[in-house]
């Protein structure tokens, strides 16, 4: 799309938004501070660089396997970084412990270090990329159906010292970055049938927890997530929402909401102004589940609309982290980083586009009405010119003038692995 057009189609779309008292300039401004945190496994299926390798398990499960996956440290920054060179923003990236830079030595997890991601940060720095990080209980000879909620002491205290390692190297990371490490903290622990008792399990898990935290540290951020099942786990979750909730709010940790962790007819954005009175802040692992949590790519939804509305609406940018989980291996899965991100930051900015005192003001009046009205005309405005001129400010490919870039980019780099 030629530059002068974007221009004349933005200016047009600039006074219909001023017409409602909304500044278009600022939330392109606004949007642009907005950090995502980009997910390495969906680079590689979430294999990791451990010397195990195998299969996931754990209630993992990733389907297809297109072209060109990541196999080496090498190739999966390179995919993230040109990822990240066709999405507006300076955007975070988030590691599992799995991704360590192990050297070719076998490092189990509850002996992982700090100097095993000291290469990830050193590259985080030249590549101007601050660091997420997860501890990662699947996929492991030790994993089962229960880690932290282990009767087993023996497994149980090797998670509780994994787990306490990853606090560890989430607060080396962040103090080396000099930006706060935000650590999610997720187990599959559950049961296929009903147990004989649910609550057995869920004081192990409470008990693990105290012990992890009862360190503190000042360059880190714990979360902690729960999940509705997992893959030969449809039973019982150990780590309920209504457990992490509990625990979240009577512990001061935040909660992580992965979307594709609920009922599919549960509504997350309608439990972010509750979560936002009773826990310090709030993690967003957005994905998209079909029927189930299949991960699918995130693409502009109802559900994603809503959500990001409430965001905004809650004036909470400041205490809302906004994180990707999904992994497609039927797509070129640089691809799939572009599409998801660039969603989400589509979806945002309509939200940050929202005559929003308007819309209360009406409600306060009791103006109903005018409210819904609004509300419908709302999707007929050129929000889109107001996202290609955000685009054409931040040097990235405009429309679809991505789908070239990665094309060029499977053909001369991920074609030939």
């Amino acid at each position: 799309m030629k530059e002068n057009v974007i221009c004349k189609t933005y200016e047009i779309a600039k006074e219909r938004y001023q017409a409602l008292g909304v500044d278009t300039d600022n939330a392109m401004a606004l949007l642009r501070s907005i950090p995502l945190s980009m997910h390495c496994w969906q680079a590689d299926d979430v294999v990791g660089f451990e010397n195990q390798g195998g299969e996931l398990t754990g209630g993992i499960q990733v389907t297809g396997n297109y072209p060109g996956k990541a196999r080496t440290m090498d190739e999966l920054r390179a995919d993230i970084l040109k990822a990240q060179s066709l999405i507006a923003g300076n955007h975070r990236v988030s590691l599992h412990e799995i991704y360590g830079d192990f050297q070719g030595k076998t490092v189990d997890r509850n002996e992982v270090e700090s100097v095993h991601f000291q290469s990830w940060m050193e590259w985080a720095r030249e590549s101007g990329i601050k660091l997420d990080f997860n501890s990662t209980s699947f996929s492991h000879p030790k994993s089962g159906n229960l880690t932290l909620a282990n009767p087993d002491k023996e497994i149980r205290d090797f998670w509780i010292e994994h787990t306490k390692r990853c606090r560890a190297v989430s607060e080396a990371i962040g103090k080396y970055q000099g930006d706060p490490c935000v650590m999610n903290l997720w187990i599959h622990d559950g049961s296929k049938e009903v147990p004989a008792n649910r609550l057995k399990y869920r004081r192990i898990l409470e008990q693990s927890l105290d012990e992890i935290f009862a360190v503190d540290y000042q360059n880190m951020k714990d979360c902690i997530e729960a999940k509705l099942f997992g893959i030969g786990l449809e039973s019982y979750t150990v780590g309920s929402y209504d457990f992490y909730l509990g625990y979240g709010a009577k512990k001061g940790k935040i909660v992580t909401l992965d979307t594709g962790h609920f009922h599919l007819s549960e509504s997350i954005a309608d439990k972010i102004s509750s979560l936002l009175l009773f826990t310090p802040e709030i993690m967003l692992h957005v994905s998209r589940p079909i029927r189930w949590d299949s991960d699918h790519v995130v693409i502009i939804n109802d559900e994603l609309l809503d959500l990001t509305r409430e965001i905004v609406r809650c004036e909470a940018l400041d205490r809302i982290h906004i994180g990707l989980d999904y992994f497609d291996a039927t797509i070129n899965r640089v691809g799939a980083y572009v599409i998801g991100c660039r969603a989400v930051q589509k979806a945002l900015l309509l939200a940050l586009l929202e005559p929003r005192h308007l819309l209360e003001q009406y409600e306060s009046e009791e103006r109903f009405f005018e409210r819904l009205a609004l509300q419908e005309e709302l999707k007929n405005l050129p929000w889109n010119s107001v996202w290609d001129m955000f685009c054409l400010q931040n040097g990235v490919p405009v429309a679809d003038g991505y789908i070239a870039d990665i094309q060029q980019y499977e053909k001369e780099v991920t074609n030939k692995r």
